[in-house]
């Protein structure tokens, strides 16, 4: 048989099953599962931590701005990123 796969460490593969021909080819295609521990992810995007968090002051630093003067006559675009920098000033 020439249609062979070849690892380095034994039950690193199953369900091997033998297909048609591709083409002409006197080859068989060759299926198979690979066996691997699923890798965590390493994320590096930092979180806050939100459970020691005072809303209330976050709530009362948010409720001083003057919304209607800060977004008026801006665009959702505008609107949006100048909310996102309050939000964000508001978290530190």
């Amino acid at each position: 048989m020439l249609d062979l796969i070849l690892t380095n460490k034994e039950g690193l593969v199953e369900d091997v099953k033998l297909k048609g021909s591709l083409g002409c080819s006197d080859h068989k295609m060759v299926e198979f599962k690979i066996l691997r521990a699923a890798r965590r992810a390493c994320s590096k995007l930092i979180t806050l931590d939100f459970r020691r968090a005072d809303f209330g002051l976050f709530r009362d630093l948010l409720g001083r701005i003057p919304w209607d003067k800060a977004l008026e006559a801006r665009g959702a675009q505008d609107s949006w990123l100048i909310f996102k920098g309050h939000l964000l000033q508001a978290q530190e």
